[in-house]
């Protein structure tokens, strides 16, 4: 059995480990209610363009954009969005689990997959996995800047506009509420009319006048929808990172309060057993005497 001094020793850091969780908790916490609230600013956005990019697809205009061009799968790429650190559960091992099935399904279809990385926990599994990768970023920091994120953005955009990769993918962890996380593969790429327009919407039909041409107006607009739409999974991301490192961390600390619980119990049976001894030792002498 361990000495009290021992015992001790152990209570006194595990309650200091308490107190880091404990202290990374409500900092996630107060995380969270800001990215919560950098997702709800841009969800207005994203919805009013997608909305518009809807009518447009439904325009028949007199060419097809080159991001509504579909023709037949032969390379895609994908957008991998995750997290720069670890402490947030399996919240990165449920999306990176998706990339596995997506590649394991394409690969029996002899499919080649180029990647974009956004996120080092993204970054690391597709290097040790010697995926290709065609273009990444890092270290985006607690708010997502598009400035940041417009040149990996860019090279996979470029490369279906050239013909390179024929699909795009976006795999980010779309925030629910702050207890649940759902990992998503969607396909971004080619922009399909169906997939765009709201259900209560697909009975009408619209029109437009272009200025200076369609061509520069809609491949414009598309990239921004394209954009907004990336922008808006790495926000869902960042929220759904820190709701994830909150209730980790609180986990954590109650794991740590049972087990100080425990190591309290044993420290009192022990300096019992330690009374216990040295009376025993007093009686027994005094009764020699």
């Amino acid at each position: 059995m361990a000495s009290t001094k021992e015992i001790r020793s152990k209570i006194k850091s595990v309650q200091n480990t308490r107190k880091i969780t404990k202290a990374m908790e409500m900092v996630a916490a107060s995380k969270m209610r800001r990215a919560q609230e950098r997702m709800r600013n841009a969800r207005p956005y994203a919805e009013k363009i997608r909305e518009i990019v809807a009518n447009l697809s439904k325009a028949n205009p007199e060419f097809r954009p080159a991001y509504m061009a579909t023709r037949e799968v032969k390379k895609v790429g994908t957008i991998l969005v995750t997290t720069d650190k670890g402490l947030c559960g399996g919240l990165n091992t449920n999306v990176l689990r998706l990339i596995a099935n997506q590649v394991r399904d394409l690969q029996e279809n002899n499919i080649e997959i180029a990647y974009t990385a956004i996120g080092s926990k993204g970054l690391q599994f597709l290097n040790r996995s010697k995926a290709k990768l065609i273009s990444q970023t890092i270290q985006i920091g607690d708010t997502p800047h598009l400035d940041v994120l417009i040149g990996a953005i860019t090279a996979q955009l470029e490369a279906f506009e050239r013909g390179e990769i024929d699909a795009v993918y976006l795999a980010y962890t779309r925030f629910v509420n702050a207890m649940k996380q759902e990992p998503v593969l969607e396909k971004l790429l080619p922009l399909e009319a169906e997939a765009l327009t709201p259900e209560e919407q697909t009975g009408n039909s619209w029109d437009y006048i272009y200025e200076p041409d369609a061509e520069s107006i809609l491949n414009g607009l598309l990239k921004r929808y394209v954009e907004a739409m990336i922008y808006q999974a790495v926000a869902e991301n960042m929220a759904s990172e820190q709701s994830a490192r909150m209730v980790s961390m609180k986990a954590a600390s109650d794991n740590a309060k049972n087990v100080i619980g425990e190591l309290q119990l044993d420290y009192n049976k022990t300096r019992q057993a330690a009374i216990t001894k040295e009376l025993s030792e007093i009686v027994g002498g005094a009764a020699a005497v």
